[in-house]
């Protein structure tokens, strides 16, 4: 139509579902290049727990299962789960998790629409506050000299705990740049010092800037798509860049710089794929903005003094249950009447 009214028709949940499926594919495919295939096995199992206790919750609710069990949005919930947790995590962690995401954070709540929290994060949150131990055994990136796991290898290592003969965890192991960070700061060393590190880059965590970089491609092509509104990546990766950098303009031998907290940990994937979930977020624009600027500043100052090394899962669950508040109070004006409301 060339004149008015047009009339706008909402996305389909499944276009919008599959879309985000794709922005993710970048970032998957620069995750397993640094970390190895085990990212793939962990999605896989995350997706078939997934639709699994998805239609378990339907049944018991007396639901119809082939709407919800193909609109991708359990799927979705799967593969945001998994991309925060160790790759080499043991097969049973991915399981759990998912099952309270789905089925505590979601069908307990109403089913999809009605959850007050992002059920991926709550997700792990339960794990890595249950489970911290498990949760903090990363491999070391491909990119490091380190022992090379075959693809089998990996795979025995999350299905059964089985490494190569006279091969121990810790040969394997390493820290996130994060964690890293954290602790040699607590140990007296300065941040220019501890950068040094063969573990870190250019910018950030040695390979970890490459999966940043992949979920901002895949962020930009939702914003593109128009599936999610500005405001909200916007005002959390303002709030982490304005947080970081006044701290390191302060005190730059103990902040690390806004370039190292965007390219490092999980602020690009929540900034462009947990933050903007449409049912736990405002729905207003001052809202959104207040909403992840408060997010952000939350992830950093659990980041700098809180006892996890990364606090976007926390962060993004403080904030979820102030989204109503927020909304309440950043209604914009009505149309004819000064003033909001």
């Amino acid at each position: 139509m060339k004149t008015s009214p047009f009339l706008i028709e909402p996305t389909p949940l499944q276009r919008v579902m599959f879309t985000v499926a794709v922005a993710l594919l970048p970032g998957i495919v620069l995750h397993v290049g640094v970390y190895g295939i085990g990212l793939l096995l962990q999605l896989l199992l995350a997706t078939a727990t997934a639709l699994l206790t998805e239609a378990i919750c339907l049944k018991l609710r007396g639901r119809a299962l082939q709407p919800a069990l193909t609109d991708g949005s359990a799927v979705v919930t799967a593969w945001l789960l998994a991309l925060c947790m160790p790759p080499l995590a043991a097969w049973w962690l991915v399981v759990l998790g998912t099952v309270v995401a789905i089925g505590l954070a979601k069908h307990a709540f109403g089913g999809l629409g009605q959850n007050t929290f992002n059920p991926g994060m709550v997700g792990f949150a339960v794990l890595i506050v249950s489970f911290p131990a498990q949760m903090a055994r990363w491999g070391a990136p491909l990119v490091l000299p380190a022992l090379d796991l075959s693809a089998l290898d990996q795979i025995r290592l999350i299905l059964a705990g089985a490494l190569p003969p006279g091969v121990g965890f810790d040969a394997i192991a390493s820290a996130t740049p994060l964690d890293a960070v954290r602790t040699a700061l607590r140990q007296g060393q300065m941040v220019p010092a501890i950068l040094q590190s063969p573990q870190f880059g250019d910018i950030g965590g040695k390979g970890s800037e490459w999966i940043a970089a992949g979920w901002l491609a895949g962020g930009l092509l939702l914003w593109r798509q128009k599936l999610i509104p500005w405001q909200l990546p916007v005002g959390y990766l303002g709030a982490v860049v304005a947080c970081s950098g006044l701290a390191h303009l302060l005190d730059a031998q103990q902040y690390a710089s806004p370039l190292f907290q965007l390219s490092t940990g999980a602020v690009m994937l929540a900034a462009f794929f947990i933050v903007t979930d449409p049912v736990t977020a405002p729905t207003t624009p001052r809202g959104r903005l207040l909403f992840a600027a408060l997010a952000g500043l939350l992830t950093w100052l659990i980041r700098s003094f809180g006892n996890y090394p990364d606090g976007v899962a926390f962060a993004v669950l403080i904030m979820n249950i102030a989204a109503p508040f927020i909304d309440q109070y950043t209604q914009p004006a009505v149309f004819g009447r000064k003033g909001a409301r």
